[in-house]
């Protein structure tokens, strides 16, 4: 379809702009965070501490990848006008890339499931930069927000209904072969050798390839703009006039440096928080998995109830709001251990109802992982529209490609300042204090930032 302005798009071709998210987001949830990525770190690597060792540098080196590249590419899209063709492109390599982590066996090449698991990471990044760009001209800047937050609470959905069906219809115990359910896995899938977790990766492929043609079909792209070889020429000249640009633009200047800081923050209690509680209760993988549905369920209507307020009372209230609730939950998290909570001012020692989340303690701590699953949706859904109201059509492309590179610049710092504390002090309550850090540094800087950003600060 041609280009088509924002308020003027056909509802299909909104729709199938929010799939994209449905489509993309199965990956991160059953692959890289609660099934594959444990599978290999636990069952892949003879020793599990070099399993996690280098599934954290792959992390990191596809992060590094993403960081380097999303502003040119961004930039580049820019001057070729079109954004699909560069998803298609992108698309493809990670179909392949993740259709490939079926052979990644017991014993296989840490190195070669390395390889396509990253790569298909970088591709689905740079085709979030790609989607994301799209935006401001199908979506007119009062309904940003509330657009942005539904596509995100719908692809919270189809994580949760991917991670469902593979807890309860894939994934099964070694020692009875069964599911969560008491059914065999489907499809004669051996968990011995992980070919419940493997499947994953084609499932994610499949999933991806289905609910991405509604945006490919019916969504309008922007007009056909320069030949690639012009393209990338003129579109790396932008990309450097574009940071000499930001130096008077304070206002997206400031927004992107307080997302970089809270996003570390973000990122970092997502991925340590359910390790976190693993080790503290002993949780099992089964435990784990129920947990990431309980925050997914709880995201979906955090994302849905945010897009209204997103809509009413702007993007930047909605961004304070959820990292104050963050910062919230980060602080009850941190003050629980078994038997207590609130650094023990609440002793929880006597409540125990056995089974699975049994304790007083755990049920406390997934309180607070409710908040966290309330908040976490809107703070990255309303950054998005953040931007998006912040840029004009034609610039979006190599400004969200500098959102990316926002989001990953710093990725490592807060994981690994939460490692050195923990290891340094022997606790690790206190290096996942450290999340706070980023968190309120983020909060701080935002509070003095216009909205819209490009706006004068006052």
């Amino acid at each position: 379809m041609t280009a088509t302005t924002a308020g003027a798009v056909p509802r299909r071709g909104i729709w199938g702009w929010m799939l994209f998210d449905w489509a993309a987001q199965p990956f991160f949830t059953v692959v890289t965070t609660f099934i594959f990525g444990p599978y290999f770190v636990s069952h892949m690597a003879g020793d599990s501490a070099l399993g996690l060792a280098a599934w954290g540098w792959g992390v990191a080196a596809a992060g590094l990848a993403i960081a380097i590249l999303s502003p040119m590419l961004g930039s580049i899209a820019d001057q070729t006008g079109r954004k699909k063709p560069w998803i298609m492109f992108f698309a493809a390599i990670q179909i392949v890339c993740l259709t490939m982590l079926w052979y990644a066996a017991p014993g296989s090449s840490l190195v070669e499931v390395l390889f396509f698991f990253c790569l298909a990471t970088v591709a689905a990044e740079f085709s979030i930069v790609f989607n994301d760009s799209m935006m401001p001209r199908l979506v007119s800047k009062e309904d940003t927000g509330r657009i942005s937050n539904i596509a995100w609470g719908l692809g919270y959905l189809g994580g949760m209904i991917a991670l469902i069906f593979v807890v309860t219809m894939l994934a099964a115990s070694p020692e009875t072969g069964k599911t969560i359910v008491g059914l065999p896995p489907l499809f004669g899938l051996d968990p011995a050798q992980g070919e419940d977790a493997r499947a994953t990766g084609p499932l994610a492929a499949l999933w991806y390839f289905v609910f991405i043609l509604p945006m490919l079909f019916f969504t309008p792209d922007g007009a056909r703009g320069m030949a690639l070889g012009p393209a990338i020429r003129t579109g790396l000249s932008e990309l450097k006039a574009t940071f000499v640009e930001a130096r008077q633009r304070f206002g997206i200047v400031r927004f992107l440096v307080a997302r970089m800081i809270y996003q570390d923050g973000v990122n970092a209690l997502l991925a340590l928080g359910g390790a976190f509680a693993a080790k503290m209760f002993g949780w099992t993988v089964t435990e784990f998995g129920i947990y990431g549905i309980i925050l997914n369920v709880i995201a979906i209507f955090g994302c849905f109830a945010a897009s209204r307020l997103d809509t009413a009372f702007g993007s930047k209230w909605v961004v304070i709001v959820s990292l104050i609730v963050l910062t919230l939950a980060t602080i009850g998290i941190v003050s629980t251990g078994p038997g207590f909570t609130l650094f023990g001012l609440v002793d929880l020692s006597t409540a125990d109802s056995g089974g699975m989340f049994g304790t007083a303690a755990e049920k406390a701590y997934i309180a607070y992982g409710l908040l966290i699953g309330i908040a976490f949706g809107p703070v990255q859904a309303s950054s998005r529209s953040y931007l998006a109201r912040s840029v004009t059509p034609e610039e979006a492309g190599r400004y969200f490609g500098i959102y990316a590179l926002a989001g990953r610049a710093t990725s490592f710092a807060a994981p690994f300042l939460v490692a050195t504390v923990a290891a340094v002090t022997g606790s690790e309550p206190a290096g996942m204090a450290m999340i706070l850090l980023f968190l309120v540094g983020g909060l701080l800087i935002l509070l003095r930032t216009p909205y819209p950003a490009d706006r004068p600060a006052r």
